[in-house]
């Protein structure tokens, strides 16, 4: 998958290990790390959870759309926000110059990793479980992704080593 994009897009549920994995990605491969959940936060001066509490979930998704349409980088890990995949504006933006990867996690293990998801700032319609969510946001994932990786079995360093392999960038 080599080719001119300099970035590596991390997509995927809540819980799945995106901020983790791309932290632990962006100092394997020499990259920086963006994590675009703290950039919300820092452009508004909110928590996730407090911007729906106050605005709703939709705002969250707007905010999100357009905070992700700044990023101008190159040579950076970028984690979304597992509702990014909402906004085709967003996400074609980041394919762009950056490869879309889906770390793919099962329900059950997201259900014990998250617990309590109502206070995780998850956007998300009022009453919708996690497993409704789980079920309508796997097809957006899968339509953007360049890559899946499959994380239900492998550690955190596995899981990089097969980004960078699939990538280009390294052995599997």
């Amino acid at each position: 998958m080599s080719g001119s994009k300099t970035n590596i897009v991390l997509i995927g549920m809540p819980g799945c290990g995106k901020s983790t994995v791309g932290i632990l990605l962006a100092k394997a491969a020499g990259l920086a790390f963006i994590d675009t959940d703290i950039l919300i936060q820092t452009d508004t001066h909110h928590t996730l959870q407090q911007i729906i509490d106050q605005c709703g979930y939709q705002e969250l998704r707007a905010v999100e759309e357009r905070v992700i349409l700044t990023i101008d980088v190159d040579h950076h890990v970028i984690a979304t926000g597992g509702s990014a995949v909402y906004s085709a504006a967003a996400m074609n933006h980041l394919r762009q110059d950056g490869w879309i990867v889906l770390l793919d996690v099962g329900l059950d293990a997201l259900v014990a990793r998250v617990g309590d998801f109502s206070q995780r700032g998850i956007a998300r319609q009022q009453g919708q479980s996690f497993q409704d969510l789980f079920a309508e946001r796997r097809s957006l994932y899968r339509r953007y992704a360049d890559l899946v990786i499959d994380c239900n079995s492998r550690s955190q360093e596995d899981a990089v080593r097969a980004i960078l392999a699939g990538v280009g960038r390294g052995p599997e």
